[in-house]
């Protein structure tokens, strides 16, 4: 470990909780909006082990998200461009990178070994229920994103647990789902309560159905928003192991 680079990350949470944080090892599953945004503050935070899946490629229109990419990154793939970016900015973290598509028939493959906690930033409904379906079944923490996009007010962003969650379209169409799965409450989110139009729907919130590489609906996003809740999500792993 670089000898001052995690100095004030130990002068707030403790020696003994910072050992527990360079210990563990975090999935995060979707590399968008959110999902870059928590792996750099977990990396930055000094995570032992980053587990980062995704199988999209990085579009133009995403460049307004996502901190790390440039133009010329444009037609790679976003695990790729994250990757090589912690990896040059943050070696005291081991990088893993899964490029796949999360689905239960993935789920075994892409979650073994298990991690100490799962981070749900995949923004289409069915492999997003999927993977919060498997991860409290299988007694994994797992922290997840609602929809961050379609909003600008950063104080409507709210933390709890699922069956808290108000206002959000993905948050309502998710607790009906695992509630016909006999699973109500369990699982950590970031939300907002910020009343949205139509337009910010999910891109597939009346299709379930499993498509991999569909054409997806744009959603109206800032990088404030998707930035605050992957932020959010971030201190929310490190609470739960410092905690541990």
């Amino acid at each position: 470990m670089t000898a001052r680079r995690f100095d004030r990350v130990v002068d707030f949470i403790g020696r003994d909780s910072f050992g527990a944080v360079r210990r563990a090892e975090v999935a995060v599953i979707g590399l968008g909006g959110v999902g870059c945004h928590v792996a750099v503050a977990l990396a930055r935070s000094g995570i032992g082990s980053l587990r980062l899946v995704d199988f999209d490629q990085l579009t133009e229109t995403s460049l307004n998200r996502n901190p790390l990419a440039g133009s010329s990154d444009c037609g790679g793939y976003k695990i790729e461009i994250v990757a090589d970016q912690l990896r040059r900015t943050c070696p005291d973290t081991r990088i893993e990178t899964v490029t796949e598509f999360f689905h239960a028939d993935t789920a075994d493959s892409v979650l073994k070994p298990v991690p100490d906690a799962v981070v749900d930033a995949i923004d289409s409904l069915n492999p997003k229920a999927a993977l919060l379906e498997y991860c409290v079944r299988s007694r994994i923490p797992v922290f997840s994103s609602m929809g961050a996009s379609g909003r600008r007010d950063p104080s409507l962003v709210r933390t709890g647990d699922i069956s808290e969650t108000r206002c959000c379209p993905l948050a309502k169409q998710l607790r009906k789902y695992l509630r016909k799965r006999g699973i109500t409450s369990g699982i950590s989110c970031v939300y907002s309560t910020e009343s949205i139009g139509a337009h910010s729907l999910p891109p597939d919130l009346q299709d379930i159905t499993l498509r991999k590489g569909r054409v997806r609906n744009r959603i109206p996003s800032l990088i404030i928003m998707p930035g605050i809740f992957g932020y959010a999500l971030a201190g929310m792993v490190l609470d739960n192991i410092s905690e541990q």
